[in-house]
């Protein structure tokens, strides 16, 4: 955790004690143990926790691998609770909170995007919903740029390199039936999400 305090008064040493800095990075250290349990004990919503658990099996279809698509929905967790602990604590510039607002925005177009392919038959453009996710990534790691790890921004890419793979998103939107019913959860947990002003 680095956030960068350039308000640190003339007569403060390199010594200087910030008690602040120090709860943030104890709390976000907490967190990140936290993020280590079993998904449905992290979130704090039925609905939220409904969409990771279907993101999980499908993600555990396409990769073949339990421990990869728990590695996925882990990586979203520990991003969520690092950014919602920077947010709380008004650790965002004017200009970051400028780049919260494009973020939440471009995650509510991509939300509806999603819906809406699997609501409407044969609009489905992997190409479309690929490009708002990774637009998504790119604000994100501009966001957290001047707060967050090497390690962070390598989660960032981890999980939304994996939900924007041209690949998933065809299995995702295609005709298994497994995978059909994955994104009709998926898509009435979003819808309620978007109801609700969440999203």
């Amino acid at each position: 955790f680095s956030s960068q305090s350039t308000s640190q008064s003339d007569h403060c040493s390199q010594d200087c004690f910030n008690s602040r800095s120090l709860a943030l990075q104890a709390q976000k250290k907490i967190l990140s143990k936290m993020a280590t349990m079993a998904v449905a004990n992290l979130l704090t919503d039925d609905v939220s926790s409904e969409i990771l658990d279907e993101l999980y099996k499908a993600s555990r279809e396409f990769t073949k691998s339990k421990k990869e698509a728990h590695k996925i929905v882990k990586d979203v967790i520990k991003i969520a609770l690092k950014i919602g602990i920077l947010y709380r604590n008004h650790q965002f510039s004017p200009d970051e909170l400028d780049t919260v607002e494009r973020f939440k925005k471009k995650m509510n177009q991509a939300a509806m995007t999603a819906v809406s392919f699997y609501e409407v038959d044969y609009t489905f453009d992997h190409h479309i919903l690929s490009e708002l996710l990774l637009e998504c990534r790119d604000l994100l790691h501009a966001l957290v740029e001047q707060h967050l790890t090497l390690r962070s921004h390598t989660r960032i890419d981890h999980v939304f390199n994996h939900f924007a793979h041209g690949e998933f998103l065809a299995e995702l939107y295609g005709d298994g039936e497994e995978y059909r019913l994955y994104l009709r959860k998926i898509c009435n947990g979003i819808n309620k999400l978007l109801d609700e002003g969440t999203l």
